[in-house]
């Protein structure tokens, strides 16, 4: 439905929307494409799912309640004029007339502003991913969200009553590099479905050496939605966190680093340059597209952080080395 928008919490207080406190705004305005429905697809860790029961407005644990589409443009203009946001980022979901509804949005945003603009979204055959090239986006994210094919197929596949595949995911994503070009192309890692370090650390690996960059999201429990696990302990998602930023930076790659029992023992790196990575605090923040800080998105507020959405004082830094022990 074009007339309407689905839209951050944060994102409206950067708009001037709704009256929230918080520590941090986001500067990328978060979207989503409108359905009053249920996705046609059925991930089991989403509220939006086929089955799932809880409420659609949520996104991980961040609430997007529905606003008027020519309202929320006509305000992300002047937000990015005056600098308050820098990106703006469409998420999908899986209906008839998404694809419509998304070039409808694309292109209402593009008369009214000149801000980049991400679109995030399942496979589609890449006639379809031409077209969103020529309507202006400049990074394209197709989310493989599980780091195996073994528990994609259990939370987004065949097992999960799904549409996707694991095969169909990563054609997606080669063909979209093909087009966009390499570091044009993004996917989601939601950690805590069930890998282990040594997986999830090579799958970043893979994607790197694709041209795929990869955000990595912590596992967050929604009340009524179909999977129910705990969100990851830490260790293990900072040791990903710190393993992913070294591949991403080239200063080590995953057949440098060692593992026992599967978990990562040596980041392939001397020892003083992964303390002065470690201490910079760069591993830690918010991964994605360019300007996306995605605050409280795995989160609540003044709770354990997995990604901060800005810099790290030198207490968060402290306290982020004394959880990789």
């Amino acid at each position: 439905m074009k007339q309407q928008v689905r839209v951050s919490m944060g994102t409206l207080r950067v708009l001037g929307m709704e009256l929230l406190a918080t520590e941090t705004d986001p500067t990328t305005a978060y979207l989503q494409t409108y359905h009053p429905g249920k996705c046609t697809a059925n991930c089991k860790f989403c509220a939006q799912a086929r089955d799932s029961l809880a409420k659609n407005e949520n996104i991980a644990r961040g609430l997007y309640p529905p606003r008027d589409t020519k309202e929320i443009i006509s305000r992300l203009s002047r937000a990015y004029e005056h600098g308050l946001l820098k990106r703006a980022c469409i998420q999908t979901m899986n209906y008839r007339d998404m694809f419509s509804d998304l070039l409808y949005l694309i292109s209402e945003i593009r008369k009214n502003s000149e801000i980049p603009i991400s679109v995030s979204i399942y496979p589609f055959p890449r006639d379809r991913f031409v077209e969103l090239k020529e309507r202006g986006i400049d990074k394209l994210v197709i989310p493989l969200d599980a780091v195996t094919e073994k528990i994609f197929d259990e939370v987004k596949g065949k097992k999960a009553n799904c549409p996707y595949t694991w095969q169909g995911h990563m054609k997606a994503l080669y063909d979209a590099v093909d087009l966009f070009d390499k570091h044009n192309v993004g996917t989601h890692l939601i950690i805590g479905l069930g890998e282990t370090e040594k997986e999830a650390v090579g799958t970043i690996q893979m994607l790197e050496s694709m041209g795929v960059y990869s955000a990595l999201f912590a596992y967050t429990p929604i009340l009524h939605a179909q999977l129910h696990r705990d969100a990851p302990e830490i260790g293990h998602y900072r040791k990903i966190q710190l393993a992913h930023c070294l591949i991403e930076k080239g200063l080590s790659e995953f057949n440098k680093m060692k593992f026992e029992n599967k978990k990562v023992v040596d980041f392939g790196i001397k020892a003083e340059i992964l303390e002065k990575v470690t201490n910079s605090g760069d591993p830690f923040l918010t991964k994605g597209c360019p300007n996306c800080n995605r605050p409280y998105s795995t989160e609540s507020p003044g709770g354990l952080i997995y990604n901060y959405p800005k810099k790290l004082s030198d207490d968060e830094i402290g306290a982020v080395k004394s959880q990789l022990q």
